[in-house]
């Protein structure tokens, strides 16, 4: 039997008719189930109301009391979702008493088993999965959690809040009991118990109260929480100083898991974090690992007051408490290392993942209008997009403006599950501009393009620049209005010095920022004395496409003092040169020259210098084409690498042997952009596919002491010099093969390879003893990577695609959620060539046709086919 797809509907919102202001919960854990004893305090909001109606699945439903009366099955109904209660009054007691299976619970959402581990994920939809409630982000409960387990298999027992006692029982097993004093919903509910190692210290806030933190994780690990742990504390002192936002608990705690179907969850006072952005010391994690856990740490923690004490009121409101946090988080890392590369690698991720998107079948406003599985709306656009959104905000009020108006957020909604209204109303408070427009973010879709073009008058030292918003039509065909936008501008001399901005025909804020308005704005500029080199969108200031003839891309990558612009000089140089190769024209030799100056050019950051040197990604050249041709994009990306690695050679070997340090595997901003740099110019080196260079890069993968130049070398020696290769990868899968997480990244390595013959080495991965399929990292590692390969999924065969198709069956009778992000490879097929959009399209049919397919993945796949 087909399965029904329910489609659920922002304006079909109201609010619950009940509310639960206080719930007590009992589990006592045991090894085959887990008992829970809720007793819940049940309000009447609407006094129309007469039913009670809870949401729970996969519930053994025991016993069930109303006002201290037990029900038996004739005076309740129930299905496979809900529990109905006839409850015409304006307050009662309900107590439920069920039984759930944690060992069986492979989606792992509500209460499930990590290894020796049972541990909740309850975002967005996981409460209903432990026990009957109304399992809404708008009901806002104070728990209360007493939990009873196994003194020898648990020793370790966790709740949300303030630990208020602990007991030793008679028969094996003890107690604890936790108490939440802050109201919250019932998603960021939280229960840990286990065999667990720890770390712990303490911070002291503002007002002088001492916080206990301690991170758990598997007994060995412990040595590997301790960046985690300077991170958090950095996260808490930053949060102190930058928004005035004290913690309010007794104890904050975090929690190490290898399964985890996300990368961290903000329960209150008891985090949850997939392991990978935990752990890590200097032999088994990258840089980029370093600095990921930093951000996700903070990110979480932000979350306490963005997301916690003021929440979303729905599910379609889910950017009101992402997009702000990433925001957050963002900022934090930009203040703890480089802002101008942190910048750069955010604008990076939103091209890669989000505009992307953004360009598919997929597309969606930050705030949706509707869903059938909400789980399928944690996405770039929700959180990256979103935050760019609030990134505008910020440019248009200014640091010192956006900080008041965040604290009249917080002052009003606290404790609070509002919309994206409410934190609009603070914003427009303290705005010098009209934001009624500016709403228009949240709720059109697809990525705005700003065509661009400019005059200059000598006579009267006046430049004329016409801006024209071009904004696609969105998923449904129907066409979409302008936006209103900061757009920071520059108009730059011969010797890169700026003119101030002077104009009488735009709003100017804080003296290079227009706010843009209007679907054409023609603005004249006065005070200019010679012809300007322009610069657009400066820190990449609204999250557009730019298109403008006017751009001396050499000139900017020599002098621009704009980080982001100069990076995009040079990106746009390497597009516009590839592309022209593909049309069967040469290298052109000004990108030659321009990026050998900039590969000379000792005065540049190594990190920002490994930036500007990052040739366009083949995602980025597939977003370009009408008709992808993944091949036609690798053939002109490497012999752009082999001309450049001609041409600089030596030059390169020569800064390769001045960065190399094989004894550093420090982490601070030094180091970490002098390894960047050297993988950089390595990656090129590797391109010429030469015995020297190939010898090398061995060399960098056996002496190295840092993973972030093994695990480089190691990609490098896999991609060009296979047979050198085979040894290394031996080797690194004998050192490794007991560290899941490294073992990650072994995967990864093997699964994105460019090399024929990739996917038959994936598939008899799939058999080896450190895979599990039921592990969502290790899927991620394996099969997203292939998934996410362009040279392997879109194979002139197809195999890629029925591979994948097939492993998303597999998946989606395990966890639904896994399977659905692998289904998002397909999002390309109306963009195929008729040859393999047929290929695709026989996949993407016998994904829909499946019996018993999951909501998640049914909304993807029947997205992507309706584009055609």
């Amino acid at each position: 039997m087909t399965p029904e797809h329910k489609t659920i509907y922002f304006k079909e919102y109201a609010p619950s008719p009940y509310t639960i202001t206080d719930c007590t919960l009992e589990f006592i854990i045991e090894e085959a189930s887990t008992r829970v004893d809720s007793v819940m305090e049940i309000v009447r909001q609407n006094p129309d109301a007469r039913e009670l109606r809870l949401d729970g699945e996969m519930l053994d439903l025991e016993l069930l009391w109303v006002d201290d009366v037990l029900y038996d099955e004739t005076m309740f109904r129930r299905d496979e979702k809900f529990l109905y209660l006839p409850m015409d009054c304006d307050r009662a007691r309900v107590r439920i008493i069920n039984r759930i299976y944690p060992d069986q619970n492979t989606e792992l959402e509500g209460l499930y088993r990590s290894g020796g581990i049972w541990c909740t994920q309850n975002e967005p939809e996981g409460f209903r999965k432990i026990t009957y409630f109304i399992d809404r982000p708008d009901v806002m409960t104070r728990f209360t959690t007493k939990i009873i387990a196994d003194r020898e298999k648990c020793p370790v027992i966790l709740g949300n809040g303030n630990l208020r006692g602990t007991a030793v029982l008679d028969n094996g097993k003890h107690l604890a009991l936790w108490e939440d004093p802050f109201p919250k919903p019932s998603y960021l509910f939280a229960l840990v118990a286990g065999d667990l190692g720890s770390i712990t210290d303490t911070f002291t806030t503002m007002s002088g109260k001492k916080v206990d933190l301690a991170i758990y994780c598997d007994r060995g690990n412990e040595a590997k929480c301790f960046h985690a742990m300077r991170s958090l504390k950095k996260s808490m002192e930053w949060d102190e100083v930058t928004y005035g936002r004290e913690y309010d608990l007794e104890v904050y705690n975090i929690v190490a898991v290898d399964s985890f179907n996300m990368g961290a969850m903000e329960n209150k006072g008891l985090n949850i974090f997939n392991s990978h952005y935990v752990l890590a010391d200097e032999e088994s994690a990258t840089d980029t690992d370093f600095l990921g856990i930093e951000s996700v740490i903070a990110h979480e923690y932000f979350h306490n007051w963005t997301g916690n004490r003021i929440t979303c009121r729905n599910w379609f409101e889910l950017t009101l408490k992402e997009g702000l946090t990433v925001f957050r988080d963002q900022c934090f890392s930009a203040d703890m290392n480089s802002a101008r590369t942190q910048r750069i690698d955010d604008v990076r991720a939103l091209r890669e993942r989000q505009f992307v998107e953004d360009a598919g079948p997929t597309a969606h406003p930050i705030k949706p209008d509707h869903y059938i599985e909400i789980n399928n709306f944690y996405t770039a656009t929700v959180y990256e997009k979103g935050a760019e959104v609030i990134r505008m905000l910020h440019t248009v009020l200014g640091e010192e403006k956006f900080r008041h108006a965040m604290d009249r957020y917080f002052a009003t909604f606290d404790g609070q599950a509002v919309g994206t209204e409410e934190f609009l109303w603070a914003m427009q408070s303290e705005s010098p501009v009209d934001l009624s427009q500016f709403k228009r973010w949240y709720s059109q879709e697809r990525t705005p393009t700003l065509a661009v073009s400019a005059s200059y008058e000598g006579e009267t030292k006046r430049l004329k620049m016409r801006i024209e918003q071009k904004i696609p039509k969105n998923t449904r065909n129907e066409e979409q209005l302008p936006y209103a936008m900061p757009l920071k501008i520059a108009f730059l001399r011969e010797d890169g010095t700026e003119y101030r901005i002077k104009t009488s025909d735009a709003t100017l804020l804080h003296g290079e920022v227009l706010w843009i308005e209007k679907g054409v704005s023609e603005i004249v500029f006065d005070g200019i004395d010679a012809l300007p080199r322009l610069s657009l969108n400066r820190n990449f200031s609204a999250p557009v496409m730019v298109e403008c003839d006017g751009i001396d891309y050499p000139f900017l990558m020599a002098r621009e003092s704009d980080g982001f612009v100069r990076y995009e000089a040079a990106h746009r140089f390497g597009i516009e040169t590839i592309e022209a190769m593909m049309r069967g024209e040469t290298v052109d030799e000004r990108f030659i020259e321009s990026y050998g100056e900039m590969v000379r050019d000792e005065t540049i950051d190594p990190m920002f210098k490994a930036q500007l040197l990052e040739l366009p990604s083949i995602t980025t050249l597939m977003q370009r084409q009408e008709r992808i041709d993944v091949y036609a994009i690798v053939d002109a990306q490497e012999t752009l690498k082999r001309a450049l690695a001609s041409r600089y050679a030596a030059l390169l070997r020569t800064q390769i042997g001045g960065l190399f340090d094989p004894s550093c595997s420090a982490v601070d901003g030094a180091s970490m952009g002098k390894r960047a740099l050297k993988n950089r110019l390595l990656g090129l080196l590797m391109s010429l596919q030469e015995e020297e260079n190939a010898l090398l890069c061995v060399r960098h993968y056996e002496e190295s002491a840092s993973m972030t130049e093994r695990l480089g070398a190691l990609e490098l020696l896999e991609n060009y010099a296979p047979e050198h290769a085979t040894a290394a990868l031996e080797h690194f899968y004998r050192r490794y093969r007991d560290q899941t997480l490294v073992m990650n990244k072994y995967f990864a390595v093997r699964a994105s390879s460019r090399r024929e013959g990739t996917l038959e080495r994936v598939q008899s991965l799939l058999a080896d003893p450190a895979f599990d399929i039921k592990v969502p990292n290790l899927v991620r590692a394996l099969i997203g990577s292939f998934a996410r390969n362009p040279v392997a999924f879109y194979h002139r065969s197809g195999e890629g695609y029925r591979f994948v198709a097939g492993k998303i069956l597999e998946l989606d009778a395990i966890n639904p959620q896994i399977a659905s992000g692998l289904a998002g490879a397909f999002k390309n097929y109306a963009r195929l060539s008729s040859g393999d959009q047929m290929l695709m399209g026989r996949e993407l049919e016998r994904i829909k046709s499946h019996p018993d397919l999951s909501d998640n993945v049914y909304e993807i796949v029947s997205k992507i086919l309706g584009a055609v």
